[in-house]
């Protein structure tokens, strides 16, 4: 149960500064700024990969867990228990934004160009985002000195030159938690097919760059 109420507070933590960042940009006029933006969804990833690592692999994102799976460094039984934590973790967030911030958007993925290169664009991103996890991670969980500080700074830097395009999501429950809440669907398959194909592809790259075993529960 400790590794579950971990998934759920480390998305919810995610989700609420990260949305909540772009949210609070929007209502106040841009005070935070779009690097600001990018830089706190990196910092609460990276303060969450500490806080919970250990514990549950701080995941805290359906295609990693999946990833992680195929890799066969993670249980297939756990796969369904993690990723209903992490969407009840991002609609317990997205719905305390929407009571705090109703007439936002809730930090919604929206994309500002035609969605075959939106779909592309989170493909790739997160095919690089996978590619970092799986080789700071030992086993399933990311953790160690370097794995937060690894992953955060990815998640920052493509936040920070993608998001203005895609909203730089890398995470179908990122997309769909602040989509039910705000009612905003627009182009919402594209941020929950486009990560799982990404990461699952940086999984199989694996494979084709590092030892046989790369990709076993012994890794």
């Amino acid at each position: 149960m400790k590794k579950y109420l971990s998934e759920f507070i480390g998305t919810f933590s995610m989700i609420f500064c990260g949305c909540g960042a772009m949210v609070i940009n929007d209502f106040t006029g841009g005070t935070i700024t779009h690097p600001g933006v990018a830089i706190t969804w990196g910092l609460i990833v990276m303060s969450m990969i500490y806080a919970f690592g250990d514990i549950s692999g701080a995941h805290f994102n359906p295609a990693v867990t999946l990833g992680f799976a195929v890799a066969k460094k993670f249980s297939w039984r756990e796969v369904p228990k993690y990723m209903i934590a992490q969407f009840f973790g991002a609609i317990a967030a997205s719905f305390t934004l929407l009571f705090l911030f109703p007439e936002s958007d809730l930090g919604a993925t929206i994309p500002t160009i035609e969605p075959l290169k939106v779909f592309i664009i989170e493909l790739l991103l997160s095919f690089f985002l996978m590619v970092v996890i799986i080789n700071v991670s030992t086993g399933s969980k990311e953790i160690g000195p370097v794995a937060g500080i690894a992953v955060g700074s990815v998640i920052l830097l493509e936040a920070m030159f993608a998001g203005p395009l895609t909203k730089a999501s890398m995470n179908p429950i990122r997309s769909l938690a602040p989509a039910l809440a705000s009612g905003n669907m627009s182009q919402l398959w594209i941020y929950l097919t486009a990560p799982f194909i990404g990461m699952l592809l940086a999984v199989f790259s694996c494979r084709l760059v590092k030892d046989e075993n790369c990709c076993d529960d012994k890794c």
